[in-house]
């Protein structure tokens, strides 16, 4: 065999020459989500995204609605904002409805949760506990609407039931409980708590479904009565349901319009006042569109920090759990 033949073999039976080992392409994990996360994106923006950036725009302006025309005023609304008396008695009047709608509400619903569960559901069986839990639950499916004729009916100074009841047991002048700056409050707060007072029971028996039985049996082979299962087991299992509650009752606190809306329409006063039926009334009923967009804007500032500052306590909870 000749040498350039030889050559030739060699060459062939060689393994081609490579330089360095290249990388497989791999395409990022949120890309088969894609498809999914399109259309949520899609009504995001169109939803939210793009009213909320009109509403911004129109808080630097002076606009009367309509075919007025738009003025650039640039800051003057929100400076406004801090020298306006009703708006911050708007925001205090906020403080109730978050006692109505949060504490008040999660502490009896715990309270009862527990007792539907533990109590009334062994000892009467699971469906009665289920048809108690559905009737505390009905104010939540009512239209606020039809929530506000009965309560109107109920509190009604003169024909309301309340009333007569009061006056059949010799009380002459009974109060006037949604027309009275003393008593507005009070009475908007009450109905709240009934309207709300749902919720919370429903959250927290699906919870206690999912916490271990035998952890109330060992304590009461261990002689710890209800109320101590109550502080040291029921409590901390159902800790994340709680966080839950809190935040999503504390989001609607503070953006509460429509039993405002129905019962009081903000008054007697502005003892009922709250910053969504603010927003409103300068937005609708005085034409004070650019007003009424930095009102809600402070609005939505003031939910997106107290959110967060529960999702930060939320993390911080479990981080602490986890290292215990």
């Amino acid at each position: 065999m000749s040498t350039d033949a030889l050559h030739d073999r060699t060459l062939d039976a060689a393994p081609p020459a490579t330089g360095a080992p290249r990388r497989r392409r791999t395409r990022p994990t949120w890309v088969p989500y894609l498809p999914y996360l399109v259309p949520g994106l899609i009504g995001f923006v169109v939803v939210i995204g793009i009213p909320f950036g009109t509403n911004v725009v129109y808080s630097f302006q002076k606009w009367k609605g309509g075919m007025a025309p738009h003025i650039w005023v640039g800051l003057d609304n929100y400076a406004a904002l801090l020298h306006d008396e009703q708006f911050w008695t708007s925001f205090r009047n906020s403080i109730s409805m978050i006692v109505a709608m949060v504490i008040v509400p999660t502490l009896i619903g715990l309270l009862l949760a527990s007792v539907l569960f533990d109590y009334l559901g062994k000892t009467f069986g699971a469906r009665s506990a289920s048809v108690l839990r559905a009737t505390y639950y009905l104010p939540q499916i009512l239209p606020v609407a039809v929530a506000g004729v009965l309560w109107n009916w109920i509190l009604n100074a003169q024909t309301g039931a309340v009333n007569e009841i009061l006056r059949s047991i010799g009380i002459e002048n009974p109060p006037n409980w949604l027309g009275s700056p003393t008593t507005a409050l009070p009475s908007v707060m009450l109905v709240l708590v009934w309207v709300q007072i749902g919720y919370p029971v429903v959250i927290f028996m699906s919870a206690l479904q999912r916490v271990d039985p035998e952890l109330y049996e060992a304590a009461e082979l261990d002689g710890a009565n209800w109320w101590r299962r109550f502080r040291a087991i029921t409590i901390p299992q159902i800790k994340p349901e709680t966080f839950v509650v809190v935040l999503t009752c504390t989001v609607a606190a503070l953006k509460v319009f429509g039993p405002i809306y129905v019962l009081t329409r903000g008054g007697p006063e502005s003892s009922t006042l709250v910053p969504s039926y603010y927003s409103y009334l300068n937005f609708f009923d005085k034409s004070k569109v650019g007003y009424g967009a930095a009102v809600a804007n402070v609005l939505t500032i003031v939910i997106v920090l107290v959110a967060g500052a529960i999702l930060v306590a939320q993390a911080r909870s479990e981080r602490k759990e986890g290292v215990g």
